[in-house]
């Protein structure tokens, strides 16, 4: 399970090659982001201009929905999870291990399987309809999504999968990928990040076979649904999982962050579980929110078909728990190719306690940029694409530092700061401007702004 999150422009094309497991026979006029002259970043990723987007092997035709940059699609399919020794995997293994060992069915195998090498593009109906997630839901928004047109998408939480296999046949897997969401820029945020979904079912016998008296005990009912469980659900189901998950979690943590750890739930809500909870653990003195889990709502299971089965999912993110882990400062580095980076997770066993010794921090450039929004709706994220399509991983962090109302047009005004940093070298401070002038040109040129240069 997972918690939901956030470029419709108009596209010109520029030169730079994609990475070659993705070709695309061109970007249509509605995502135009990679426009900006001779300016290049090392991460920058461009294409052919035409109408129809290919990828891993599947050809997909451009809409009025599509808005995937070239950027995000030269992420897609380098999979940091798989690759050995990256601290994304050792962190997938680990949970792996714990899961393997702690649970164990009855013929003595694992009883959770693993599903890591899914694909990253799913339908709308995977990641969103299968889910119950409302047609008008804030999630399924395109300042908040990367699609590739109307009926598919990349995946923006690994749920997308829960259905399927459910539906399959199983009762407890994992499954792990990258996701991808439209969001702010910072050290703590990418529009890549890794996720890793449990689901978990139960019959009625699984579920109170160990319960005194338990004989008489039930799964569903004709009820009420209230804060506390769904209206087909008992309350003692509802207790028994909601105990169940929340052991499991809170083991799951302790094992790899060690005994002592302080862990609190919080409520919450997701339109696919209810009730929800986060899980928050306190590191170094500050409370962090590492993964979302809760109830799976009986229709989703029903339709499945599992209809007499009661389940919990939980989704949690790889970055998050590595950065914690490793004390990594920030999540670029987990693209970082690197040799003083990546060396540092070469390490006999999983297990292994790893403290990352941070490389050069190299002194960042800082530069402004103020324009008027144009009258039509406007997205944050929008610029945030723009910037980060130009600028690719040179953008350490984007911050609106003022919005201005203009007391007679009634025009707003947004400055935003963009710090500038390398994480393997010193920039230099024509690198910056010409990067930085080619994100105000194409500001002014794609999202139509009024530039105040």
């Amino acid at each position: 399970m997972a918690m939901l999150w956030k470029f419709m422009r108009v596209a010109k094309c520029s030169k730079t090659a994609l990475s070659p497991k993705v070709k695309v026979r061109g970007i249509p006029t509605h995502s135009r982001h990679s426009s900006f002259k001779s300016v290049t970043s090392d991460f920058a990723a461009n294409t052919p201009c035409s109408n129809t987007l290919e990828l891993l092997g599947k050809a997909y035709p451009q809409d009025d929905y599509s808005n995937v940059t070239e950027k995000i699609l030269s992420k897609v399919g380098k999979n940091l999870h798989n690759k050995k020794h990256h601290p994304l995997w050792l962190i997938k293994e680990q949970v792996k291990d714990h899961f393997y060992k702690q649970y164990v069915g009855r013929h003595g195998t694992p009883l959770f399987s693993v599903y890591d090498s899914l694909s990253p593009v799913v339908t709308v109906q995977q990641n969103f309809d299968s889910l119950l997630i409302p047609q008008n839901h804030i999630s399924r928004r395109k300042e908040d999504n990367y699609y590739l047109n109307r009926d598919h998408m990349l995946r923006a939480h690994t749920s997308a999968h829960q259905w399927d296999l459910i539906h399959s046949g199983l009762d407890a897997f994992l499954a792990v990928g990258d996701v991808y969401r439209r969001d702010t820029i910072d050290s703590t945020h990418y529009p890549v990040f890794h996720q890793m979904e449990g689901v978990r079912l139960f019959s009625c016998h699984e579920l109170f076979s160990n319960i005194k008296d338990g004989e008489g005990l039930r799964l569903f009912e004709q009820g009420h649904r209230t804060a506390y469980k769904q209206e087909c659900h008992t309350m003692e189901a509802v207790r028994l999982v909601e105990f169940n998950l929340k052991q499991v979690l809170t083991k799951l943590v302790t094992h790899i962050f060690g005994d002592g750890l302080q862990v609190r739930w919080v409520d919450c809500y997701f339109p696919f579980t209810h009730p929800s909870f986060e899980m928050e653990i306190n590191f170094q003195g500050e409370w962090m929110e590492v993964l979302g889990c809760g109830v799976m709502e009986q229709q989703l299971v029903n339709s499945a078909g599992a209809q007499d089965k009661i389940g919990w999912a939980f989704g949690l993110g790889l970055e998050r728990l590595a950065m914690i882990l490793y004390d990594i400062p920030d999540i670029r580095l987990f693209w970082s190719e690197d040799e003083r980076f990546l060396k540092q997770f070469i390490v006999p066993h999983i297990w292994q306690k790893i403290k990352f010794q941070p490389l050069s921090r190299y002194p960042p450039l800082i530069n402004d940029i103020s324009f008027w929004l144009p009258s039509e709706t406007y997205s944050k994220n929008d610029f945030f694409d723009l910037a980060r399509t130009i600028g690719g991983d040179l953008i350490e962090k984007i911050v609106l530092v003022d919005e201005f109302t203009h007391p007679k047009t009634k025009k707003v005004s947004h400055c935003y700061r963009i710090i500038y940093r390398h994480p393997e070298r010193t920039l230099t401070q024509d690198e910056v401007r010409r990067i930085h002038q080619a994100i105000e040109e194409s500001a002014v040129r794609d999202l139509g702004v009024e530039g105040r240069f």
